[in-house]
C-alpha cells in the first residue's frame, strides 16, 4: 500500500511540471498546415472536398491556438494550471479601464476582479490563419456541394471565435483588430452552405472603426465602407446609432474631401428623419448646423421633423425629437408644447410626462433667474413676478408625479418632486408632499 502510494505520489510531482510547462506546439501545427498545402496542389487531391476540409482545419487549428485553452470569465487561479506561469504580469489601463495583465508569448490576458474580460494574440501561429481556413471551406464547398454540412461546421467553429474574438478585443484598445476579426466572421457566413449570414457584424466592425478613428483617420475610410455596406444589406440597429457613427466617419475625413461634409449631414437627417428620438443624432445635427458654414439654418431642422409629423401627426416619436430639438435650440415653450402634445397621444408614456414636467421645471428656473436679475426690482413687482414663476413650477408637479406613478424607483423624478414641492411649500398641501418625497428619495438613495 505504502509503495502504491508513493508511485502515485511521484506520478503527480512529475506531472505538475509537464502541465506547467504545456507551450502552443507551432511546429506541429505549421507541419500540419504544410501537409494539407501540399496535397490542396497535388493534381489528384486538389480536386477533392476532403482536401480543402482538412486544409481549412488545419489552419483553424493553429488560429485558435493561443487561446484554445481560455475563456471568458474564467478564473485568475485556473490558468496557470492550463497556460503555466505568465512571463510577466503587470496592469493596463485602457480608456477608463484599468486590468490586470499576464504576458504569454502568445497572448496577453487582461484580468479584472480575478476574472478574464479580454485578450489579445501577440503573436500568429501561421500568418491569416482564419482568412485562409475561411478561404479553404468555401473551396471544399465549392467543389462539391454535397459537403455543405461540413463546411457549415467548420464555419460556424470559425464564425462563434471570430464573434467572440472581437468581443475580447474592444477591452483592450486594439479596435482595428476588433473590427477586422468581426469582418472575418462575416466573411465566414457568406458562403452559401453557411446560410443566413449577419450584417449585424460589419455594424460592429463600424462601430470599433469609429471609436478607432479619433487616433487613427485611416479608420473613418473603412467605417464608411462596412457601415454603408451594412445599411446596403438593410441592417440598422434599434436604435438608430449606425446613422451616428457613419456620420462621425464621414465627419472625420471632411478635411480631405469638403464633400464629406455634405455626406455626414446627409448620413443624419436621413437618421432623425427615421429615429426621431436618438439624441445623438440630433446633436450631431445641432453640431453641424451651429459650428459649420454652410450646413443651413437650425430651422430646417424643426421644418424637416414638423413635415414629417404633418405625415404622421400620431406619430410620438417625432412629437419627442421635436421638444428635444426646440430644446436644443433653447426654445422651451415650443419643447413644452411638443410634450404636451406626447402625453396626449400616450397619457401612460414615462419619458413623455417626465419630459414634459423637465420642461416646465426648466421654463420656471428660467423664469426665476431673470425675475432675480432684474435690477432696482420692487418688493411689489418681485412678488408679483414670484406668483408667476411658481404658477409654471406648479404645473410641473402633476405630470412629474404622473411619471413617479408610473416608474415608482425612478431616483430623478423623486428628486425633481422633492425639489418642486420644497419650492412651492408656501402653497397648500406642497410642504406634506414635500416630506413625502424627501423621505422616499433618502429611501432609494441608499
Amino acid at each position: 500500500m505504502k509503495k502504491m502510494i508513493l508511485m502515485v505520489l511521484a506520478t503527480l510531482i512529475v506531472a505538475v511540471p509537464a502541465v506547467q510547462a504545456q507551450k502552443v506546439n507551432k511546429e506541429a501545427l505549421l507541419a500540419k498546415i504544410a501537409k494539407c498545402e501540399a496535397d490542396s496542389k497535388n493534381p489528384k487531391k486538389a480536386t477533392k472536398a476532403a482536401t480543402w476540409l482538412n486544409l481549412g482545419k488545419a489552419y483553424y487549428d493553429a488560429a485558435i491556438a493561443p487561446t484554445a485553452n481560455i475563456f471568458p470569465k474564467m478564473a485568475a487561479n485556473t490558468i496557470a494550471p492550463l497556460l503555466g506561469e505568465p512571463s510577466s504580469k503587470g496592469t493596463a489601463k485602457v480608456s477608463t479601464n484599468s486590468y490586470d495583465t499576464w504576458e504569454y508569448p502568445y497572448i496577453t490576458i487582461f484580468l479584472k476582479n480575478n476574472m478574464i474580460v479580454a485578450w489579445k494574440i501577440n503573436e500568429e501561429v501561421a500568418k491569416d490563419a482564419m482568412a485562409k481556413a475561411i478561404a479553404a471551406y468555401k473551396k471544399a464547398y465549392e467543389l462539391d456541394p454535397k459537403s455543405a454540412e461540413k463546411v457549415k461546421a467548420g464555419l460556424t467553429m470559425i464564425c462563434d471565435y471570430c464573434k467572440q474574438g472581437g468581443d475580447m478585443l474592444f477591452p483592450t484598445g486594439n479596435y482595428v483588430d476588433a473590427a477586422n476579426t468581426y469582418i472575418l466572421a462575416y466573411e465566414a457566413q457568406l458562403c452559401p452552405a453557411y446560410g443566413t449570414s449577419e450584417p449585424m457584424l460589419l455594424y460592429f466592425a463600424g462601430y470599433h472603426l469609429t471609436v478607432d478613428g479619433g487616433k487613427n483617420p485611416a479608420s473613418f475610410a473603412k467605417g464608411v465602407e462596412v457601415l454603408n455596406k451594412a445599411l446596403d444589406l438593410n441592417y440598422v440597429d434599434k436604435e438608430g446609432d449606425i446613422y451616428y457613427y457613419l456620420y462621425h466617419c464621414y465627419y472625420g475625413q471632411k478635411a480631405q474631401d469638403p464633400a464629406n461634409l455634405q455626406k455626414a449631414k446627409a448620413t443624419l437627417e436621413t437618421g432623425i428623419k427615421k429615429f426621431p428620438k436618438n439624441e445623438n443624432i440630433l446633436d450631431g445635427l445641432i453640431n453641424l448646423y451651429t459650428t459649420e458654414k454652410d450646413m443651413g439654418d437650425p430651422a430646417n431642422l424643426i421644418s424637416m421633423i414638423d413635415e414629417a409629423i404633418k405625415n404622421n401627426p400620431k406619430n410620438t416619436d417625432l412629437w419627442f425629437g421635436r421638444g428635444r430639438t426646440f430644446y436644443k435650440l433653447n426654445n422651451i415653450d415650443e419643447s413644452i408644447a411638443s410634450f404636451a402634445k406626447v402625453v396626449e397621444l400616450k397619457p401612460e408614456m414615462f419619458e413623455g410626462n417626465y419630459y414634459l414636467g423637465l420642461f416646465y421645471t426648466i421654463k420656471g428656473d428660467n423664469m426665476n433667474k431673470a425675475l432675480n436679475d432684474i435690477p432696482n426690482n420692487s418688493m411689489a413687482a418681485y412678488e408679483e413676478g414670484l406668483k408667476k414663476v411658481n404658477a409654471v413650477y406648479m404645473q410641473a408637479v402633476p405630470y412629474m408625479e404622473k411619471a413617479h406613478q408610473l416608474q415608482p424607483k425612478h431616483l430623478d423624478a423623486v428628486n425633481l418632486l422633492k425639489q418642486l414641492s420644497f419650492r412651492l411649500r408656501d402653497e397648500a398641501g406642497m410642504m406634506e408632499k414635500y416630506n413625502k418625497y424627501n423621505e422616499l428619495y433618502n429611501q432609494l438613495k441608499k
